[in-house]
């Protein structure tokens, strides 16, 4: 008798039981995922430790403090607190202050995206994130971008992470080597995605203001019958800043809600895109040809060019040519002007298709796109997007350097594993020698990227340096 008195104290209802289920759900992901990284730091400090070695670099520590490598029982400490660091969440507070969105808001976020509030991102969009390549490697400076739609966003951002690394946070030098690509600690990726991100932000703000969107644990508005939910937009929180350095230290303390895996990243930066410009400002930038940002394509959401342009000018311009055009070819007035490129852009734009070209439809890009204030080139190579840049900040202000000199190539995708080397000649035009047969024979010959270069150099010689052509 006693001890069924005593068992029963110890019953659950069934509430308590799933309670009791779920923590101990939450314990074994919290030890998988303190698992995964303990693996993940130990191969990275394994990795960074060779390097120090090889270099017999007695000062280097990931933090800049100038911490003695050959110390090893106090790196031992430090890895140690790295270990057991909680990582950070993916949602935020609903009480960290942000604007709730609206359904209102939310309304106008979806037709301006794809021109109806019945659409939401797929699964490809959703999943798509900013994810560095290994710290401390060639490509440590590279993120791995998908192969849809959201791919032209990432690799814009990556234009813009290239244009910090070398020039902008390098204290404006003229020409760096290759080298200072390679060498990127976790901490200075973050920096590096901070700054890009807050980059095109400020500047769709007219360099005035931005906005940066995060999701966090509340829903804020009752979706209507006109509005199809998808559990995360009407989730954001708005934060509106009227300093750049305020709106990227933002960013970098949340920069985890943009980088990490399950925090549909892509997305959250580019509704912080349309925020910034905001929704009134868009309705101006874009014309006749161009009503939303997005497009339908072979089953995924594609960016059509005025968010191309958005991110690298500041302004949602819907065409490639310098300018607006107010006529046609007739010389009569158009119904409503078509807009073009108003300045010149810190990260180009070079475009070729191989199909729109056999059509006579590929459209020429003006000069204000063409040739950036850096050379540095966000790359659309049959619907495929990838960077060009130079290390050599002068290229395109002296002449003289445009003779022969190296372009680097990156493609974004996980099967390219260094960074190419072109070297483009612009005088010896021995490409075209020994083949007469019209310019369309000499498009299916050359590969793609070539044919890309010569939109911005005409007629110029290109040595892949041992590397395989590939597009």
């Amino acid at each position: 008798m006693e001890r069924d008195i005593n068992c029963k104290k110890y019953e659950f209802n069934s509430e308590e039981l799933d309670e009791i289920a779920s923590k101990i759900s939450d314990l074994d992901k919290w030890r998988g995922i303190f698992s995964s990284q303990v693996l993940e730091l130990n191969d990275a400090s394994s990795k960074k430790q060779k390097q120090q070695e090889s270099r017999k670099s007695e000062d280097e520590s990931e933090d800049g403090a100038g911490t003695t490598s050959g110390t090893k029982s106090h790196g031992q400490v430090a890895n140690f607190n790295v270990l057991y660091s909680i990582p950070k969440p993916l949602t935020i507070s609903s009480r960290l202050g942000g604007i709730p969105i609206t359904m209102d808001m939310a309304g106008n976020l979806r037709k301006i995206l794809f021109g109806s509030t019945f659409h939401i991102f797929n699964y490809e969009w959703k999943k798509s994130y900013f994810k560095f390549r290994e710290p401390f490697s060639d490509l440590s400076y590279a993120l791995e971008a998908e192969r849809g739609g959201s791919s032209a966003i990432q690799m814009a951002v990556q234009a813009n992470i290239i244009r910090y690394l070398l020039f902008t946070g390098n204290n404006g030098t003229e020409s760096v080597c290759l080298q200072y690509l390679y060498d990127v600690s976790p901490k200075k990726q973050e920096e590096a995605l901070a700054a890009a991100l807050s980059d095109i932000l400020w500047s769709a703000g007219k360099s005035q203001s931005g906005s940066v969107c995060l999701v966090s644990t509340d829903s804020y508005f009752t979706p209507s019958t006109e509005y199809k939910v998808d559990n995360f937009t009407e989730r954001v929180q708005l934060f509106k800043f009227s300093e750049k350095e305020t709106m990227q230290k933002f960013i970098y303390d949340h920069i985890q809600c943009f980088k990490e895996e399950g925090s549909h990243g892509v997305i959250l930066f580019l509704y912080s895109l349309i925020f910034s410009r905001t929704i009134d400002r868009l309705r101006e930038d874009l014309d006749s040809t161009t009503p939303h940002l997005l497009h339908s394509s072979l089953g995924n959401y594609v960016c059509r060019q005025a968010l191309l342009n958005l991110m690298l000018t500041g302004r949602a311009s819907p065409n490639v040519f310098n300018g607006n055009i107010l006529y046609d070819d007739q010389g009569s007035p158009l119904p409503v002007p078509l807009h073009g490129v108003l300045i010149r852009s810190d990260v180009g734009y070079l475009h070729w298709n191989r199909e729109l070209m056999q059509h006579s439809k590929l459209p020429m890009v003006g000069s204000m796109l063409k040739t950036p204030k850096m050379p540095i080139w966000l790359c659309n190579i049959n619907a495929t997007y990838s960077v060009l840049f130079s290390t050599n900040r002068s290229l395109l202000s002296d002449w003289k350097m445009e003779h022969l000199f190296d372009l680097y190539l990156y493609s974004g995708q996980p099967a390219q594993n260094h960074t190419v080397i072109l070297t483009i000649d612009t005088h010896s035009h021995h490409w075209e020698e020994g083949h007469g047969k019209g310019e369309g024979d000499l498009e299916k010959r050359f590969p793609s990227v070539e044919m890309t270069i010569r939109t911005k150099w005409e007629g110029a010689a290109i040595d892949w340096n041992g590397t395989v052509p590939f597009f």
